[in-house]
Protein backbone atom coordinates (compact mmCIF):
# COMPACT_ATOMS: atom_id res chain seq x y z
CA UNK A 1 0.00 0.00 0.00
CA UNK A 2 2.85 2.36 0.33
CA UNK A 3 3.99 2.19 -3.00
CA UNK A 4 3.41 4.41 -5.45
CA UNK A 5 2.52 1.82 -8.16
CA UNK A 6 -0.39 0.96 -5.61
CA UNK A 7 -1.72 3.80 -5.84
CA UNK A 8 -1.69 4.63 -9.45
CA UNK A 9 -3.87 1.31 -9.87
CA UNK A 10 -5.93 1.95 -7.07
CA UNK A 11 -6.68 5.66 -8.59
CA UNK A 12 -6.74 4.10 -12.37
CA UNK A 13 -9.57 1.55 -10.69
CA UNK A 14 -11.47 4.26 -9.15
CA UNK A 15 -11.05 6.67 -12.64
CA UNK A 16 -12.83 3.47 -14.37
CA UNK A 17 -15.58 3.05 -11.45
CA UNK A 18 -16.41 6.98 -11.31
CA UNK A 19 -17.05 6.66 -15.44
CA UNK A 20 -19.04 3.19 -15.50
CA UNK A 21 -21.36 4.47 -12.84
CA UNK A 22 -21.76 8.27 -14.16
CA UNK A 23 -22.36 6.01 -17.72
CA UNK A 24 -24.97 3.75 -15.70
CA UNK A 25 -26.61 6.84 -14.22
CA UNK A 26 -27.19 8.39 -17.19
CA UNK A 27 -28.10 5.86 -19.42
CA UNK A 28 -30.66 4.20 -17.00
CA UNK A 29 -33.07 7.70 -17.52
CA UNK A 30 -32.91 7.30 -21.49
CA UNK A 31 -32.91 11.08 -21.56
CA UNK A 32 -30.76 13.39 -23.15
CA UNK A 33 -27.64 15.49 -22.62
CA UNK A 34 -28.83 18.52 -21.51
CA UNK A 35 -32.16 17.64 -19.22
CA UNK A 36 -29.87 14.72 -17.40
CA UNK A 37 -29.54 14.87 -13.87
CA UNK A 38 -26.00 15.61 -13.98
CA UNK A 39 -25.69 16.77 -10.20
CA UNK A 40 -27.50 13.11 -8.54
CA UNK A 41 -25.31 11.00 -11.50
CA UNK A 42 -21.77 12.65 -10.23
CA UNK A 43 -22.47 12.55 -6.59
CA UNK A 44 -23.41 8.71 -7.53
CA UNK A 45 -19.96 8.77 -9.52
CA UNK A 46 -18.35 10.25 -6.99
CA UNK A 47 -19.25 7.73 -4.14
CA UNK A 48 -18.55 4.38 -6.07
CA UNK A 49 -15.41 6.19 -6.95
CA UNK A 50 -14.42 6.93 -2.87
CA UNK A 51 -15.38 2.89 -2.72
CA UNK A 52 -13.25 2.02 -4.95
CA UNK A 53 -10.71 3.51 -3.21
CA UNK A 54 -11.38 2.67 0.19
CA UNK A 55 -11.67 -1.02 -1.44
CA UNK A 56 -8.08 -1.10 -2.53
CA UNK A 57 -6.47 0.47 0.45
CA UNK A 58 -8.54 -2.22 2.38
CA UNK A 59 -7.81 -5.09 0.70
CA UNK A 60 -4.14 -4.33 0.39
CA UNK A 61 -2.99 -6.62 3.14
CA UNK A 62 0.81 -6.53 3.65
CA UNK A 63 3.19 -5.63 1.30
CA UNK A 64 4.35 -8.52 -0.90
CA UNK A 65 1.46 -11.23 0.12
CA UNK A 66 0.31 -12.73 -2.82
CA UNK A 67 -2.86 -11.12 -4.35
CA UNK A 68 -2.27 -7.88 -3.12
CA UNK A 69 -2.78 -5.22 -5.44
CA UNK A 70 0.85 -3.94 -4.88
CA UNK A 71 2.29 -6.85 -5.92
CA UNK A 72 0.51 -7.98 -8.59
CA UNK A 73 0.32 -4.73 -10.18
CA UNK A 74 4.41 -5.14 -9.90
CA UNK A 75 4.28 -8.59 -11.46
CA UNK A 76 2.58 -7.13 -14.41
CA UNK A 77 4.99 -3.77 -15.17
CA UNK A 78 7.88 -6.58 -15.26
CA UNK A 79 6.18 -8.71 -17.92
CA UNK A 80 5.40 -5.81 -19.91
Amino acid sequence: MWTSVFWRSAAERALKTLAQTLVAVLGADGIGLLNAPWTAALSAAGMAALLSLLTSVASSGPVGDLGTPSLVSTRRSRLD
